[in-house]
């Protein structure tokens, strides 16, 4: 799949079409055709699945960022720019990310355990309960999103997630891609690439970015499908959830933790 980083209106409320696994061919000065090679969804999200993750720690290599570099690439981060004369310390706390490498420890054994920390996508998520415009959503797949035309930036969900897997975006966005609309004064996080699962493709870019680095550290599949290989894993391995206290039922699960 290739993508064009799209310059388009930075405003926050210009809608803006889905548009992944695209090819682009230049007809006039400033002016891309677009045109789809993957088939674009035909039918209503059902809740006949849920996606979801296994993410092996023992596997996840300590200093490797190819699942964040691959997430920001096929979703746009890659393009955000410093504001002037902002520090560097202040744009490390503002800039989006969707994917962050963090490290756990054991209190009792002193083990450090790697881990990519992404957006849960809950079965019950906080950010959508507190949400009061309902911009934060859940569909019927189990992937939790945001609604940038009925975001507020009031910033609930943030202070809700227990994961602190959201982003706010502070400065106007400049350039970004068609396929992931972003602007001003929302809040954002992981979708599970839905621009991938609304095109018929069946990975991630994070895992497939995971596997090519030679980790294979990452599982994205199906939850509910007893027969495929998302579902036989944790069938097979003791997994768990991050703050399993909570009762989330959460989508992305860890082995090895």
């Amino acid at each position: 799949m290739t993508q064009e980083h799209d310059k388009v209106d930075g405003g926050r409320r210009s809608f803006i079409g889905a548009a992944a696994g695209l090819t682009a061919a230049t007809v006039a000065p400033g002016l891309i055709l677009h045109t789809v090679e993957a088939a674009p969804r035909s039918e209503a999200v059902t809740d006949k699945v849920r996606w979801g993750m296994l993410i092996d720690t023992a596997k996840c290599a300590d200093g490797c960022s190819a699942c964040v570099d691959a997430c920001d690439k096929e979703n746009g981060l890659d393009l955000q720019v410093k504001p002037h004369g902002a520090s560097e310390a202040m744009w490390d706390r503002q800039r989006a990310v969707w994917i962050r490498k963090v490290q756990v420890q054991d209190n009792l054994t002193g083990r450090v355990t790697n881990l990519p920390m992404l957006c849960q996508h809950c079965e019950r998520p906080p950010c959508v309960d507190v949400c009061p415009t309902g911009a934060s959503f859940k569909r019927a797949d189990g992937i939790v999103m945001v609604d940038r035309h009925t975001c507020i930036g009031c910033r609930y969900c943030m202070m809700a997630c227990p994961y602190k897997a959201r982003s706010f975006i502070h400065q106007v966005v400049e350039e970004k891609l068609t396929a992931t609309p972003r602007g001003k004064g929302c809040v954002e996080s992981c979708n599970l690439c839905v621009q991938r699962r609304d095109n018929g493709e069946t990975s991630t870019a994070c895992a497939d970015a995971c596997a090519a680095a030679g980790h294979h550290a990452i599982l994205f599949g199906d939850l509910k499908d007893p027969n495929g290989a998302l579902s036989k894993a944790l069938a097979s391995a003791a997994s768990r959830q991050v703050r399993e206290d909570l009762n989330l039922n959460t989508g992305v699960r860890y082995s090895s933790l």
